[in-house]
């Protein structure tokens, strides 16, 4: 008895969720597969921090549940509204922090880092901030109110000042003001840090307006525009004297080197020309060794995988379990482990797509979409990076790759999901409740009626033989059919 209580707690905790089953389902589940896939794929960042693995699996757990209680936190908020006035602010966070990066200096407690060259994370006392997956979500959340604000004329600002001035009214200035401008900055920003980026980022931004009701046609002048800036940024690095590493937009300048180049061709020359022990052949093998070796990885694992923990490339790469993440969860898991988590992120996909249609919020539907965009989005650039089919971007496995501010900032996605989702669940709710039954109960009654016959035809039993209430008369008073003396035979 206590056990079946036990059941029916559980049961009835996870029947009084509000939120999408099925997102929660897919969110603890990408949750479970990064402790494990974190567990045993950092023994090279346990010898280089002269750790142990437990330790790192230890602090993966912490993230972990400082994730699940933003999802927490989130899921409770029960106000669009809420979510509508903060969302005022993503872009005012987004290009302060770029701010800070850009001008290198540390303001108050908030101190920019540089790593491999890159200026993208600012310290905050001891933990690491990685601007650039704060402005993912928070670029998301401002476009979506900005494109809601705009269907709804309610830009407070440029009314007060049409007030005055006509021309702030129109409806081309205010998509300038609140949309155009804000993103092209953003991009900006990001440019001086990395190009990819800059390209996956500001895609994902075009994506949330024009799902917000932007046009394609409208698209067009600011996809022009960035067009333009790109080859401005291109000509202010060209005619800068400086080293690459100190122009305005140092990764600019490597990343269109990549693309013009064949990078794997070109290292396996050099390797051909210098024998193995040498600085060259060294420094060739360096630039290839680990898109190889996530192609090994993934070659290796074949249909079932080597096994949790026999994984071999995670000692040949040393960020495996950031960028390779998906190459080294085929190797361990195998192709099986590999749709599992393919599936996953399209199921995602498509249980955004039915909340977006039953959101009667428009500025839910723009932000569920947006983050749902983002988040399987990111996924398959990854997965299709790890299978040689792109450029290295960097890009993480969203809520499975090792990373403490690309994990919070995906849980607080989620959780914006899952709380809007309530809002579209009640109205399923009450949709289904409004349906008419398939079959009403004059149709089962007939339905009941015809088996019943069935079975006495089975029995060999007519309707004549029934009395006054449906009931067979006694066994003597049935004639005999043969059907005995049939089934003797």
């Amino acid at each position: 008895m206590a056990e079946d209580k036990k059941k029916n707690n559980l049961w009835n905790f996870v029947d009084t969720l509000e939120g999408d089953k099925v997102v929660w389902m897919i969110v603890l589940m990408l949750i479970l597969i990064s402790i494990v896939a974190i567990f045993s794929s950092t023994s090279m960042l346990a010898l280089q921090k002269g750790t142990s693995r437990l330790a790192i699996i230890s602090d993966q757990l912490k993230i972990s549940l400082a994730g699940l209680f933003v999802i927490i936190v989130c899921y409770n908020i029960k106000s669009i509204r809420f979510f509508r006035v903060v969302s005022q602010t993503g872009f005012f966070i987004s290009i302060v922090l770029l701010a800070i990066l850009a001008g290198h200096r540390p303001i108050g407690p908030l101190v920019p880092k540089s790593i491999n060259s890159a200026w993208r994370v600012i310290m905050i006392g001891g933990f690491q901030l990685h601007v650039f997956e704060v402005v993912k979500v928070a670029m998301i959340m401002y476009l979506a109110w900005a494109v809601n604000s705009y269907r709804n004329d309610s830009f407070k600002l440029a009314n007060f000042l049409a007030k005055k001035k006509p021309f702030w009214g129109k409806p081309i200035v205010k998509k300038m003001m609140y949309l155009y401008i804000p993103m092209f900055s953003v991009c900006l920003g990001i440019m001086v840090g990395s190009l990819s980026s800059t390209l996956f980022i500001g895609g994902i931004m075009f994506v949330t307006i024009l799902i917000g009701g932007i046009s394609v046609r409208e698209l067009l002048l600011p996809l022009a525009a960035a067009g333009v800036g790109l080859f401005l940024c291109i000509g202010i690095n060209s005619m800068s004297d400086k080293p690459s590493s100190e122009k305005p937009f140092p990764h600019l300048e490597s990343a269109l080197k990549r693309l013009n180049s064949d990078t794997m061709g070109n290292a396996f020359e050099a390797m051909k020309d210098n024998g193995p022990g040498t600085q060259a052949f060294q420094d060739a093998l360096d630039k290839i060794k680990q898109p190889v070796s996530a192609k090994i990885a993934i070659k290796e694992g074949g249909l079932k995988g080597k096994g949790p923990g026999r994984s071999t490339q995670r000692y040949i790469v040393p960020i495996m379990f950031e960028d390779y993440m998906y190459s080294f969860i085929v190797e361990e898991y195998g192709l099986l482990g590999g749709i599992v988590v393919i599936i996953l992120y399209i199921s995602l996909l498509a249980r955004g797509s039915i909340i977006v249609r039953n959101c009667e919020n428009h500025f839910a539907k723009t932000a569920v979409a947006g983050l749902v965009v983002l988040i399987t989005g990111q996924a398959m650039m990854h997965i299709m990076i790890n299978c040689d089919l792109g450029p290295l971007t960097g890009q993480t496995l969203p809520m499975i790759s090792h990373g403490k501010s690309s994990f919070i900032m995906f849980s607080l996605a989620f959780g914006i999901i899952l709380s809007i989702s309530r809002m579209a669940k009640r109205k399923i709710d009450r949709e289904a409740a409004k349906a008419k039954p398939l079959m009403n109960r004059t149709g089962m009654d007939e339905v009941e009626g015809s088996m019943n016959d069935l079975d006495m035809l089975e029995s060999g039993i007519r309707m004549e033989d029934l009395d006054g209430k449906g009931l067979p008369m006694y066994e003597n008073d049935i004639p005999d059919y043969g059907l005995d003396d049939h089934n003797n035979e």
